[in-house]
């Protein structure tokens, strides 16, 4: 039996949370692991991750250009190429567009700094999923190591929907690493925001693995498998064109 390929869409309203450096890391990881082919798409008109993978060496995890309106049909394709995984990158603004892009998502990454404006930016971006009928989950990221705000905010998204077991800390060698291409575990696989983000991949792909058994069983009596929510820790209670012109 063909394994189902997901759609892994990491969305905020909010400019400046990490969207773009945590679908390259994040795709890449997936790669690293065994979890491929992956293919990144990039909806965002800005193109920052495109003019990553543009720079980048490697040519895994592959890169799709595609637009809004051609979105479901570059989707399929993927499908039909063998493809098990697509990450997707999305623009900070609340729109129609980034609802269709949602609603054709398998999992939808909230990443959330710890701020105040944040907080309450998060909001339109879990109506939209909400409204979808998506499941999703927060990703504390761009955290200060000891910083009281990082654990409250972990508890205010906790109101909302399952928070990852795993904060990303800020540190300069995530945006370092992305300057040529590449990610913090290709620069410094042993370093701690390497493992920072093995450790998040494992945790989505735990949850990736229980919708893909839902595709394959699926229970109409039952629904979509639950999910524990975290608490206030964050503990359970190649084939797609050629490089980019500039």
């Amino acid at each position: 039996m063909t394994v189902p390929m997901n759609v892994l869409v990491f969305a905020s309203q909010k400019g400046g949370s990490g969207k773009t450096t945590l679908s390259g890391h994040i795709a890449v990881q997936a790669e690293r692991a065994g979890a491929g082919p992956v293919a990144l798409i990039d909806t965002d008109p800005q193109g920052s991750l495109a003019k990553w993978w543009n720079v980048r060496d490697a040519n895994a995890p592959a890169f799709m250009q595609c637009t809004f309106s051609n979105l479901l049909h570059d989707i399929e394709r993927a499908r039909s190429e063998g493809f098990r995984l697509v990450v997707i990158d999305t623009p900070p603004a609340v729109t129609r567009a980034i609802a269709e892009v949602v609603s054709l998502s398998d999992l939808v990454v909230l990443p959330t700094r710890p701020s105040p404006h944040d907080l309450r930016a998060v909001g339109a971006t879990v109506d939209i999923v909400e409204s979808r009928g998506k499941p999703m989950v927060f990703v504390v990221n761009a955290a200060t190591p000891r910083a009281r705000i990082t654990g409250e905010a972990a508890v205010a998204l906790s109101q909302h929907g399952t928070v990852a077991p795993v904060t990303l800390y800020n540190r300069t060698d995530y945006a370092a690493s992305m300057i040529d291409g590449r990610t913090v575990m290709e620069v410094s696989p042993n370093g701690r925001s390497a493992q920072e983000v093995v450790a998040l991949w494992e945790y989505l792909s735990v949850r990736l693995d229980r919708i893909t058994e839902e595709k394959l069983n699926p229970d109409p009596a039952t629904g979509p498998a639950a999910v524990p929510r975290m608490n206030a820790l964050g503990r359970p209670a190649l084939a797609f064109g050629r490089r980019l012109t500039a």
